[in-house]
């Protein structure tokens, strides 16, 4: 672990409390004034990655980027000194006291706004785990993967097909340069697990911390963040190979998986902070939050319209830092309770629902649409008969919008990586177009699968009219002078020529190209002075079909 990254636990570190934690409350403070931070020296509190992500975007370091402050966090110690959690976001820090009288003196202090109680100590309910893996099974068999694919993805071939991922690792684009932040329950076995090697060996495990214990990450704890990790991360050719087996990852645990308390959002708030001060691009979050082990803090359907929920209010603020947010959509689908859960109702993140292996609604996968009457989900993946890699290095195959969620984000990082200078929220906007239901979204998936090849062009800013029978082939700029630029695109590259005709019928320019596994070429012809003034024909041919463009020359440059 680097020491900036060492700096910040320092600052959000607190006493550890075991993880029942009952008699819990929030201390929301009124200001940050006598800070010893400055949002002029933003390197004392923020990585220089996180620095770069807000001028690249125009984020303005605020005073909510500042940390809590800890004179008054000390303040309170002297009457309540076991402090569970802190968050800068909303200026506040959880602390757990039974004693009545230390409250109201904690109330009682100039800088304290509120004091809240978040968990009750008199609740005898059974703890049940409730991150669960629905229909956990053995793989029996492996998948061939897409045609022309740089990896044999062996099980994770149909997750990742179905969307058209493989074009964008073919592209190159896998990850390299893009950090995800997962928030989870646990992480067992990451450290020992082969289909994780790689990131070990190249040093892609930027960070961990275990904001349940305020402690390093242990790898001995729940295994439902390995397991997402997986579908991302997992590099075992003809196997298993994930959807961002090139991007780095910060491994958090903000889930403590036997119970559910409202707390918990709090711990999650505090996991997309460190995730923001570290420099992360990407949250995949597959969680969700409505109903809780202590009844009276459930979340109503009213509470689901984007602003009210504290996991939704920080899943927000995060995108605002220029963060792509991506949330599972929650397995409620099925219950009474059959909607999504926070933070899935944010406005600015992407929302992810379950589909099976033919693209079909997954009946467990949370509905929308959002209690103000938003589409939400955003988009679907395949989140029912979804592979992973277990905790023992076997291939299994489970249900759960979680399996869906990472499948989008490891895409979505490559996405971005093919197109860095767009906006958390231009990636989101890009995919609902590239959407098999983008014409007609709907509240149980959204606008649909999307398809990363076609997201990879709207992203740039190529018309998707330009494609026809799932092949581009566009020339520009037409009118030419002595260069031109032609971009071509088949799902399935093969060979072809290049060949440029003038009307006459003449041959004038001829070259041959194997794109070996793009499925995307871009060539540069430069020097085409010689050509005389008029129109010509630029084709392309393969062994299947040929395209062809009418392009004129200029007898001077523009």
């Amino acid at each position: 672990m680097n020491k900036w990254l060492s700096f910040l636990l320092c600052l959000i570190s607190s006493t550890v409390l075991a993880q029942t934690a009952p008699d819990s409350y929030l201390v929301e403070f009124t200001d940050k004034m006598n800070s010893p931070f400055s949002v002029d020296r933003p390197q004392e509190f923020l990585s220089q990655k996180a620095i770069n992500r807000r001028a690249k975007y125009d984020i303005p370091v605020t005073v909510q980027d500042l940390p809590v402050n800890q004179s008054y966090i000390d303040g309170v110690k002297k009457f309540a000194p076991k402090i569970l959690n802190r968050s800068k976001w909303f200026n506040s820090i959880n602390i757990y006291s039974p004693d009545t009288a230390a409250l109201d003196s904690i109330r009682s202090l100039p800088y304290v706004r509120n004091v809240k109680k978040i968990r009750s100590s008199n609740y005898s309910g059974q703890e049940s785990d409730k991150i669960k893996i629905q229909a956990l099974k053995a793989s029996s068999g492996i998948s061939s993967s897409p045609d022309t694919s740089y990896y044999n993805y062996g099980s994770g071939s149909r997750q990742i097909g179905m969307l058209n991922g493989h074009i964008l690792h073919n592209q190159g684009y896998r990850g390299q340069g893009i950090i995800i932040a997962v928030l989870d329950g646990g992480f067992s076995g990451v450290d020992e697990n082969p289909a994780f090697q790689s990131l070990w060996d190249n040093n892609q495990i930027l960070g961990t911390w275990d904001f349940i214990k305020n402690t390093p990450l242990s790898f001995d704890e729940h295994s439902h963040g390995a397991l997402v990790l997986s579908i991302m991360a997992a590099n075992l050719p003809g196997m298993m190979v994930g959807t961002a087996p090139g991007a780095s990852y910060l491994l958090l645990r903000t889930e403590y998986a036997p119970t559910e308390y409202i707390i918990e959002e709090d711990y999650w708030t505090s996991g997309a902070e460190y995730a923001d001060s570290a420099g992360a691009d990407l949250i995949n979050s597959s969680l969700g939050y409505t109903r809780f082990d202590d009844e009276s803090t459930n979340h109503s359907y009213e509470d689901l319209d984007g602003n009210t929920t504290r996991v939704t209010r920080a899943a927000d603020i995060a995108a605002s830092k220029g963060i792509l947010v991506v949330s599972s959509a929650s397995n409620e689908g099925e219950s009474s309770w059959h909607y999504i859960g926070a933070p899935a109702d944010a406005d600015s993140i992407l929302s992810v629902g379950a589909v099976d292996s033919a693209g079909i609604y997954a009946s467990f996968s949370s509905t929308g649409p959002t209690s103000d009457g938003r589409v939400k989900p955003n988009i679907a993946a395949q989140g029912k008969g979804t592979y992973f890699v277990g905790t023992d290095g076997n291939i299994y195959s489970g249900s759960g919008t979680s399996f869906s969620s990472p499948v989008i984000c490891g895409l979505a990082a490559c996405l971005w990586q093919s197109n860095p200078r767009a906006s958390n929220y231009e990636i989101i906007e890009s995919l609902q177009q590239a959407g098999s239901q983008a014409s007609n979204p709907d509240s149980l998936l959204g606008y649909g699968l999307p398809d990363f090849s076609k997201a990879f062009f709207l992203i740039q800013g190529i018309d998707m009219q330009s494609i026809t029978d799932n092949t581009l082939f566009r020339v520009f700029p037409n009118p030419f002078y002595n260069t031109i630029t032609v971009d071509y695109y088949d799902p399935k590259p093969k060979p072809f020529t290049l060949e440029i005709w003038d009307l006459q019928g003449r041959l004038v320019f001829r070259e041959e190209h194997d794109p070996g596994f793009n499925s995307f070429k871009r060539i540069r012809l430069a020097g085409l002075d010689n050509l005389n003034p008029g129109i010509f024909i630029a084709r392309i041919t393969n062994a299947e079909y040929s395209r062809q463009a009418r392009i004129l020359k200029q007898r001077t440059r523009q």
